[in-house]
C-alpha cells in the first residue's frame, strides 16, 4: 500500500509540474454594467472556441481577470468576446484581431487592453446579393438549435417553370451569399461565381441552399452527437422540405454538400455517412484531424466497399491553414490507400498564399464548380 501511495504521489506531482498557470488581465472600456467578457480559444480550458464558455471576473474598475491552467509546452490561441462572435473584441473600429497566441513555457501574466467591440463597430459590407434568394426562418430540428436557411436560385428558375435543378447544400449559410449577414462583411460570393459560370456556359444551373450556423457551430459540425443530429436533420427533414417546396433533382447524383473548416469536416462526414443521399462534396480548409476531432481514424477503420463519391479538398498555407494541413494530408493518404484515385475521385488543391477566411474561399469557389463536384 505504501508503494502505491508513493507511486500515486509521484504521478500527481508529475501532473502538477506539467501544468502552467496563466493569469489573464484585460483592461476593457465601453462595457455596460450588465456585459461580461469571455475568453475563447483552442483548448478545453478556454472553451474550445465556444464564445461563451469561460467568463472573466471583474476585479477592479475596467480590469477583468482569470487564472487558467494549461498543459506545459502547448501553443494556446485565443480571442475575447462579450458572449458571441458578433461581439468579439477589435483592435480598431471594424478590424478584428488575429488570434492572440503564446506557448505555455512557464507561469505568466498576459495583459491586454481592449478599446473596441464588434457590435459597437459593425463591419463594412462589401458587395451585394446577385440573383434571386428566398429565406426559411427559424427551422427547428431534433437535438439542434433552430436556424435560418437561404436559398439561391439560378437565372432560369422563374422562366423555365418545368425545369428541375441540382442542389448544392452549404454550411455557414449566412457567410456564402449575403455580405450583410457574413461574419466579416465579405461573403463567399457563391451567387456571383455561380451566376458568371452559368452565363458563360461553364457549369450547369444549380440551386444553392445555405444553412445558417448557430452558437453551437463547433458541435453541429463536429464528430459528436450534435453533429450526427445535425446530419440527420439535413437528410431527413431539411432536404425533403427543399425537394417538396422547390423544383429540385432530388437523386444523389444531383445532391452535393460543401463547407469550410469545421464545415468542411461535416461536409465530408455527410458524404461519407450518407453516400446514398450525396454524391459529391467540396471541403475547403477542412478540419479532418485537429484538436479533439479526428475523422481520419473513421476512414482508416472503414472496411466496407468503396463508396461511389467525388471529393474536392483544398487548403491554404497561412495561419490556421498550417495546423489543418497534417490532418488533410493524412485524410488524402488514407483515402488513396482505400482505393480512391487523385484527379478521378479526389480533386486536391493547395494555395500556399491563402489565409483561413471568406475571401480566400471565395477565390477558390470556382474550382469545385468547374471540377464537376457541384
Amino acid at each position: 500500500m505504501k508503494k502505491i501511495l508513493i507511486f500515486l504521489l509521484i504521478i500527481t506531482q508529475g501532473v502538477l509540474l506539467s501544468q502552467v498557470k496563466v493569469t489573464f488581465e484585460i483592461t476593457a472600456k465601453n462595457l455596460s454594467d450588465d456585459e461580461k467578457i469571455y475568453i475563447s480559444g483552442n483548448h478545453e480550458s478556454i472553451g474550445n472556441w465556444n464564445p461563451k464558455a469561460v467568463s472573466l471576473e471583474l476585479n477592479k474598475k475596467n480590469i477583468w481577470t482569470k487564472k487558467i491552467s494549461f498543459p506545459k509546452g502547448i501553443k494556446v490561441e485565443f480571442k475575447f468576446t462579450k458572449g458571441s462572435w458578433e461581439t468579439e473584441s477589435q483592435i480598431e473600429p471594424g478590424i478584428n484581431p488575429d488570434n492572440y497566441s503564446f506557448v505555455t513555457n512557464r507561469d505568466t501574466i498576459i495583459s491586454i487592453s481592449i478599446n473596441y467591440w464588434r457590435d459597437q463597430n459593425p463591419p463594412k459590407v462589401f458587395g451585394q446579393i446577385t440573383g434571386k434568394v428566398e429565406y426559411l426562418t427559424n427551422i427547428e430540428g431534433k437535438g439542434i438549435l433552430p436556424r435560418d436557411v437561404i436559398i439561391w436560385f439560378p437565372p432560369s428558375y422563374d422562366e423555365s417553370t418545368s425545369r428541375r435543378y441540382p442542389v448544392l447544400y452549404m454550411h455557414d449559410g449566412q457567410n456564402i451569399i449575403d455580405p450583410a449577414t457574413s461574419a466579416f462583411g465579405i461573403d463567399w460570393q457563391v451567387d456571383e461565381t455561380s451566376d458568371s459560370l452559368i452565363k458563360e456556359n461553364l457549369m450547369n444551373e444549380i440551386i444553392v441552399v445555405g444553412i445558417y450556423n448557430t452558437t453551437q457551430r463547433r458541435s453541429d459540425y463536429g464528430h459528436s452527437d450534435t453533429g450526427y443530429a445535425y446530419m440527420r436533420w439535413v437528410v431527413n427533414e431539411l432536404k425533403p422540405l427543399i425537394d417538396k417546396t422547390y423544383r429540385t433533382k432530388p437523386d444523389r447524383e444531383n445532391t452535393v454538400v460543401a463547407g469550410s473548416s469545421m464545415g468542411g469536416l461535416i461536409s465530408f462526414m455527410m458524404l461519407w455517412e450518407y453516400s446514398d443521399i450525396f454524391s459529391k462534396a467540396a471541403c475547403f480548409s477542412p478540419a479532418f484531424k485537429v484538436d479533439r476531432f479526428d475523422f481520419v481514424k473513421n476512414v482508416r477503420n472503414f472496411d466496407g466497399k468503396k463508396k461511389i463519391i467525388k471529393l474536392y479538398i483544398d487548403n491554404g498555407g497561412i495561419g490556421l491553414e498550417t495546423r489543418l494541413q497534417p490532418g488533410i494530408d493524412e485524410m488524402v493518404q488514407s483515402l488513396v490507400i482505400k482505393g480512391y484515385e487523385l484527379d478521378k475521385d479526389i480533386f486536391y488543391f493547395i494555395d500556399k498564399d491563402a489565409e483561413h477566411n471568406e475571401p480566400a474561399w471565395a477565390n477558390r469557389m470556382h474550382k469545385p464548380l468547374l471540377n464537376e463536384t457541384a
